[in-house]
Formats: structure tokens, C-alpha cells, sequence
């Protein structure tokens, strides 16, 4: 049985709160709080984690138990209010436990008939009905329950450092329910780990990196990579699909990353460094557009794995779900075509753009592409297919496009499209 520190149940509350008043990401209020902090017992971390993703995991049905037992609407925030609302907390407290064993639960069949679908999905209500309204009530009602439930450990085996069969003995031998992924060929899945992932065996000798495997599969629309060529990652963030395409990248070629946030690019060093492949790429600091005035060279493949609502991404940051609106889709579209935009600027005659997002959302994916192949008829849509491993072709849908649903055999929910640039010359006689 866990020991239950105080100590570890303050910090959660103290958590909780700074998420809801400064509306950050919550691994970002995660790390700041846990960063430093001397914990009483080992397991504080995961015992801290666990009721703080487990309260805004399942956010919309706390929300209807409180309101069903208050007079009042509170938000988390309200916890810092005056000496009254001990006494108050605990009296709806008190009437929960009493009421406990015929209040309905979302999973218990018991009375769950008596749950709102807010409560019951713990989902934001524009969100349901508009995957409702994509996916059917079936498939819609299934995509917020996979949410709603932990997900495993997804790595990517770092192969200039070792194997896939080699890392899976490893674990094994260290007693970890250690499996192959399913459509990549570089997955290795983790279940019921609790653990620190610093703490997986061959962490810190860098024979992996966590990456979900649908992340992993987009890497490989770039392909195949030419020797002696150069490619772009253009939005690196923490180095997850830099670092695949580091093990992708043939003799003589080089890999260029840009990345604006000086943050990310110390945590993009550090993993790039623990995966021993800090001296195969150039890092950038800045926005892409700052390489138009000084990149002369144009890039063999350009990948724009672009900043966006996350909504595929769900089962793992639960808080995403509470931080968007539908007025975000467009707003993530504005920024997603201006890259592209920018993008279609460094990539060379036959090259190829690869765009991908961790979103469900038609805004983020196929309208962007729809639009930016209406403005710059240079480029055309090429089939993914052919680029991915033949375990993952199933995922590609009618019009060519890489798409998986969040929860879909432990995927994320991510849309990725592969585009080529025509020679502008041979389009020219081509037209005469």
C-alpha cells in the first residue's frame, strides 16, 4: 500500500490551483513546482501526479458532484477564499460520503443513466458534440472514454546505439511488461509502468526516446532521405522527431533544427545530448522565417510538425481538453498556414514538405492543406503510403492523408500530409 504523505497531498492542491489561475500548460506547472522540491518518501512524485491527473482527468464529473451537493459555483481558485470555506468543503464532503454508495459514477453502471454527458465524459460539451457530429455518438462517446483512461508508455528505440530486439531483452530482464508496438517497427510499448521514465532501464545511456508511435511514423513521410542532401526540421520543440530523423539521415547529409523558445532548445540539447547525437545537427534559435534571409541552400525535405490545439493528444496532457475553445481552431490555422508559407520558401525543386499536427480537428489539418495548395499550385499532394513501414499503411486514409484517432490501439491523434515541390521550370514548358 502507497504511504500517503501530507505533504504530497498540499503540493497536488498547490498544483492544481496554479494550473487553473495562470492557465499554463500543466507539465509546465508541474515541473516549476516539482523542479526543486525535496520530497518526504520517493514516491510523493508519482502519488502527486496521480491526483492531480486524476482531478483534471475527470474534471467534468467533480464538477457535477459539487454542484449537485452546493448552492454555490466554485472553481478551484475559490480554495484560497476565507476561513469559511473549510467548514463548507467539508460539509459537502461529509454529504458526498453519505450519499456515496447510490451516487452514480462514470465507471459504474449503477444509476450512470442519472450523469449528464459532461460529467459522464468529462469532456467540454462543444467538444462532444462535435465529434459527435464527425464520428457518430458510438465512436465520439469511445474517443472521450480512451481519454479518460492512463495510457502507456510509448518509446522509440534510438537504433545508432542499439536494437529494438536488444532494448525489449533489457527490459524484460528488469521485469517490465515490455512489448512491440504494433505499426512501427523502432516502438517498444510500456504497461502499467508508474515509474519515472528517467528510471526505464537505458534511459540515461539514451537507447531510447518517449515518443508516442504515431509521432514516430511521421518522421518517415521525409523519407526516403537522399546522401549528401540537407532537411529542416522546422518547429523541433523538445527534439522527438529531430532526433528519428537523425537516425534516419545518410551518410554526407545534414539535419538542420529551428526552434524559437530558449527553453525547449536547452531541453532539445540535453536529449539530443543523452541520445549521443548532439554533433549531427545544427540547432537554430528563431522563428523559420528568420532562415529566408540568410539560407541560400534550399532543403532536400522540409518537416512542420506545427503548433496546435493538441486535441489529439488528450490521454496524455488531460488539461488540454479544459484550455481550448472552438474560436482556437482558427487561430492555430492562421499560424499553421503562415509556416507553410514560409516553409514552401526553403524547399528545393522535387522536394518535400511534410505538415503534421497532434490535432483531430479538420480547421488544423486538411482545411490548411486545402488552402495553402490553393495559393501555391507549385506543390501537389503525394500519398503517404508509400513512406510508411507496412504495418502502418492501414492508417493512411482515401485521399492520402496520415491519420490516427486518439486511443486507436494506443495511438495519438495525429494527421500528417507529404507534399512535393514541381520544378518551376519543367511546370513552365510543361504548360507552354
Amino acid at each position: 500500500m502507497i504511504k500517503v504523505s501530507r505533504g504530497a497531498r498540499y503540493i497536488a492542491i498547490e498544483i492544481l490551483c496554479s494550473w487553473e489561475e495562470r492557465h499554463l500548460p500543466l507539465n509546465q506547472v508541474m515541473e516549476q513546482h516539482l523542479a526543486n522540491m525535496a520530497l518526504r518518501d520517493p514516491r510523493d512524485r508519482q502519488l502527486i501526479m496521480s491526483i492531480v491527473y486524476g482531478v483534471i482527468r475527470w474534471r467534468g464529473y467533480l464538477d457535477w458532484v459539487v454542484e449537485k451537493f452546493s448552492t454555490h459555483s466554485l472553481s478551484m481558485t475559490d480554495m484560497k477564499q476565507p476561513r469559511w470555506l473549510s467548514g463548507f468543503t467539508n460539509g459537502i464532503l461529509r454529504s458526498v460520503d453519505r450519499k456515496r454508495p447510490d451516487l452514480p459514477h462514470p465507471l459504474v453502471a449503477k444509476n450512470i443513466d442519472a450523469l449528464p454527458e459532461t460529467a459522464l465524459l468529462s469532456h467540454p460539451e462543444w467538444l462532444i458534440k462535435r465529434w459527435k457530429s464527425r464520428y457518430g455518438n458510438a465512436q465520439a462517446k469511445s474517443l472521450c472514454t480512451k481519454n479518460n483512461m492512463p495510457a502507456p508508455i510509448s518509446l522509440r528505440v534510438n537504433t545508432t546505439v542499439t536494437t529494438p530486439s536488444a532494448l525489449l531483452a533489457i527490459l524484460r530482464k528488469e521485469g517490465l511488461n515490455a512489448t512491440a508496438g504494433k505499426y512501427c517497427p523502432l516502438a517498444l510499448k510500456l504497461e502499467a509502468y508508474n515509474g519515472p521514465i528517467t528510471a526505464i532501464p537505458g534511459f540515461a545511456d539514451g537507447l531510447f526516446q518517449v515518443q508516442n508511435e504515431a509521432a514516430q511514423l511521421v518522421s518517415f513521410l521525409l523519407g526516403p532521405l537522399q546522401p549528401r542532401k540537407s532537411y529542416l526540421d522546422g518547429c523541433a520543440g523538445l527534439g522527438g522527431k529531430t532526433s528519428h530523423l537523425v537516425q534516419m539521415l545518410p551518410s554526407g547529409s545534414r539535419l538542420v533544427a529551428i526552434e524559437p523558445n530558449i527553453v525547449r532548445i536547452k531541453k532539445l540539447k540535453e536529449n539530443l545530448a543523452r541520445l549521443r547525437q548532439d554533433t549531427t545537427v545544427t540547432i537554430v534559435e528563431g522563428m523559420l522565417g528568420s532562415l529566408l534571409p540568410h539560407n541560400k541552400d534550399k532543403f532536400a525535405g522540409v518537416l512542420i510538425d506545427a503548433p496546435c490545439s493538441g486535441l489529439g493528444v488528450i490521454r496524455h496532457n488531460p488539461d488540454i481538453r479544459w484550455n481550448r475553445s472552438p474560436d482556437d481552431l482558427l487561430r492555430y490555422q492562421e499560424k499553421q498556414i503562415h509556416l507553410l508559407q514560409d516553409a514552401e520558401q526553403l524547399v528545393a525543386p522535387q522536394g518535400v514538405l511534410v505538415y503534421a499536427t497532434c490535432s483531430t480537428e479538420p480547421e488544423e489539418n486538411e482545411e490548411v492543406i486545402k488552402k495553402f495548395l490553393a495559393s501555391y499550385p507549385l506543390f501537389t499532394l503525394s500519398g503517404c503510403r508509400e513512406q510508411l513501414p507496412e504495418s502502418a499503411t492501414c492508417l493512411v486514409d482515401s485521399q492520402g492523408f496520415f491519420r490516427t484517432l486518439p486511443g486507436q490501439d494506443d495511438l495519438d491523434g495525429f494527421f500528417a500530409a507529404r507534399l512535393i515541390k514541381s520544378n518551376e521550370k519543367l511546370k513552365m514548358q510543361n504548360a507552354k
